[in-house]
């Protein structure tokens, strides 16, 4: 079977990005056909009205094959940004998020339990929920880790195979320690490097050996790769294939996650600024609203002094 990838991907992380893919034949693979097209577009929408969904019960519900909802939300670093960046996640916003998500019977899967479902069909929780982190900072064990325990919640760490070992960066030993509670090891390159621009034996180094190392480090199965900035094209999509991936992880708008974006799988970043009301519209299912902050305006001064009537002079 000819593994064949093709379509129009608009991406944006880091930075935006615009790739085309071309229709080509590459590799002869035995097992399941990547997507054939894919069409993406990051955007943010304005916050909703928050209307309850009902909780549902605690039965698991059989999603797929072929399209399943699941969310999939991306982070990078929670902590305090020394210069305002929106990568940065301040840890109290993040455990308000958190809570949120186990206030509203959010449940988080692992990346394989979404494979098996978009593939073969499978029971998934009724809210099921994907968190990854990007890049491996070190704040992902010292702050995120303990916060999401706290909240009966795990998470995908996706890993660059050079900062691992390296000071701001998480450690085998602590990755190992994640895991252990249930959290996943994902593959981000070895570089942090954009892909699409690579000569085809950077990428293989890229892709495909940076799997290797990382399970070699730290002992644990490596499943997924996130493909630095969001950025994407036949070749990459190719070696993430052949490296033996079962899964990709892009970014994109939607719940919605298919057969034809399995090595595409759609993720929403969530950023500094965003307070809680803007996180829950990332939501597909909401609560209730009680756990949501409530506004109420404040009242304009009491004037000092009686009013002039209009067409006197002033006192």
């Amino acid at each position: 079977m000819s593994l064949i990838i093709g379509g129009t991907i608009l991406l944006s992380a880091c930075e935006s990005y615009t790739a085309d893919l071309i229709f080509t034949e590459t590799l002869t693979l035995p097992a399941l056909r990547p997507p054939s097209t894919a069409t993406l577009t990051s955007t943010m929408t304005a916050a909703p009205t928050i209307t309850d969904s009902p909780i549902p019960t605690a039965t698991w519900v059989q999603q797929g094959p072929g399209q399943v909802i699941v969310p999939i939300i991306l982070y990078h670093r929670i902590d305090i940004s020394p210069i305002n960046s929106q990568y940065y996640v301040p840890p109290e916003n993040f455990e308000r998020q958190m809570q949120l998500l186990r206030d509203w019977e959010y449940k988080t899967i692992t990346t394989e339990m979404l494979a098996n479902a978009i593939r073969d069909g499978a029971n998934l929780p009724p809210r099921p929920i994907i968190i990854t982190f990007d890049d491996g900072h070190l704040d992902n064990y010292t702050r995120a880790f303990p916060i999401m325990q706290k909240y009966g919640l795990t998470a995908v760490v996706y890993v660059v195979g050079n900062y691992l070992d390296t000071e701001g960066y998480m450690n085998a030993e602590q990755v190992r320690e994640m895991a252990a509670a249930g959290w996943e090891v994902g593959s981000h390159g070895m570089s942090h490097s954009a892909l699409t621009q690579l000569d085809p034996q950077v990428l293989r180094h890229e892709v495909v050996d940076s799997r290797k190392t990382l399970e070699e480090k730290t002992g644990m199965p490596v499943l997924t790769f996130a493909y630095p900035f969001g950025m994407s094209n036949a070749s990459v999509l190719d070696y993430t294939y052949f490296a033996g991936y079962i899964a990709g992880m892009g970014l994109g708008p939607t719940h919605n996650q298919t057969t034809k974006n399995l090595y595409y799988l759609q993720r929403r970043e969530i950023k500094g600024a965003y307070d809680l009301i803007a996180f829950s519209s990332y939501l597909p299912w909401h609560g209730d609203a009680v756990f949501l902050p409530t506004f109420t305006p404040t009242p304009s001064s009491t004037p000092s002094r009686t009013p002039v009537p209009t067409g006197t002079k002033n006192p």
